[in-house]
């Protein structure tokens, strides 16, 4: 499965695997893709650093790359105290009430909600940028979108090149006029904020608008077939998030979690701002239900929603309250039905395109090579 792409960075496959977890990412690099770190968790540079440093000693001298969440408009003088002051009294006594109903128990006295969503703020971006072009990255995504100019110059003097999330060719157009390398086209089967356009579609009419300039094909792809289909229609790579979470290499810290994630079938999705703000594909639950029943006071724009409901979603995950329990997750989640390790999901990702090419070769009158 090598491109042009995978060439220029130096990789065996041209997968592009996203995911939170440092391990995934190193084994994702090891077997021949490139890994990239999602960095919105990491609010402290330092716990950032110990990572890359886990990354930079496990992936074999083999690149890889990072994903931050940076807008590319700055908004000067607010704190995220300033912007938590905005939620309305309504919605926090929703959030109570949703979480009594269900008995969800509150936290020990003194102990932190965890993970909150304030890598959006592009003072937290730009600290973790200041880490990163430390190390041997050889890709900066952005998961918002073009970055701002300064920071995709910055990548480009270390000799990184930027890529950038579109889910539509008009997102794309604004990408390549940025001076951005690599467009991750984005469809609407995909895990996370994602578009309405599905990628059947939305592949082919990005890599007419940005052409020449190299596209992934992100959203719904799950095996070599599906890969052989996205470089069918133009793409130079595929770019993978969703199918990382059921591998013996996350740590998700939530065994129910990852049970709901193998049962789950490809229609167990649903498209709903519940947890940001920002249409996010994520497992259906009965708190996306709340929040997108009509009879609810609805979602906050972001960031407020994210900061609205990071403790509950905290206490959800702690204790394991089934019916709430979600993660974000694209439809591909229907064929991830069994825990297997990086590399053998990469073994059967290459057997499948091989079977896809002999076929299309059948089909074509050609001997298979």
């Amino acid at each position: 499965m090598e491109t042009e792409l995978s060439r220029k960075l130096g990789i065996e496959h041209a997968i592009f695997g996203f995911t939170p977890f440092p391990a995934v990412a190193a084994a994702i690099t090891r077997a021949g893709g490139l890994g990239v770190l999602g960095a919105v968790r990491y609010t402290a540079p330092d716990d950032l650093a110990r990572d890359l440093d886990w990354m930079t000693e496990h992936v074999d001298g083999k690149p890889y790359g990072l994903d931050v969440v940076m807008p590319a408009k700055k908004v000067e003088g607010v704190s995220e105290a300033d912007v938590e002051a905005m939620i309305p009294d309504g919605h926090r006594t929703f959030v109570a009430d949703t979480l009594a109903a269900h008995g969800v128990p509150d936290l020990a006295e003194g102990e932190a909600s965890g993970w909150r969503i304030t890598g959006w703020m592009e003072e937290v971006a730009r600290n973790q940028l200041d880490v990163a072009f430390d190390y041997p990255i050889k890709l900066l995504a952005n998961a918002l979108g073009s970055p701002p100019p300064d920071v995709v110059s910055r990548a480009h003097d270390h000799g990184v090149l930027v890529a950038a999330l579109a889910g539509s060719a008009k997102h794309a157009r604004r990408h390549a006029e940025a001076g951005i390398d690599i467009v991750v086209a984005q469809g609407y089967e995909a895990g996370g904020h994602t578009g309405e356009i599905a990628s059947m579609v939305l592949v082919p009419e990005v890599v007419d608008a940005v052409g020449p300039l190299p596209v992934l094909a992100a959203g719904g792809i799950g095996s070599g077939e599906q890969i052989a289909a996205g470089l069918a229609l133009g793409a130079q790579g595929v770019w993978l998030g969703s199918l990382w979470l059921t591998t013996e290499e996350a740590d998700l810290h939530s065994p129910a979690l990852t049970r709901k994630l193998l049962d789950a079938g490809s229609g167990d999705t649903v498209r709903s701002r519940a947890l940001t703000g920002k249409p996010a594909r994520q497992l259906r639950t009965e708190w996306t239900d709340a929040w997108d029943d009509a009879a609810g006071p609805g979602t906050l724009p972001m960031p407020l929603q994210g900061l609205l409901v990071a403790e509950a979603v905290s206490r959800i995950q702690k204790y394991e309250i089934g019916a709430l329990l979600g993660t974000p997750v694209g439809q591909i989640v229907g064929r991830m039905n069994a825990e297997r390790g990086v590399q053998a999901v990469f073994d059967d990702l290459t057997s499948g395109f091989e079977r896809a090419v002999d076929r299309i070769n059948r089909i074509a009158g050609r001997s298979a090579s």
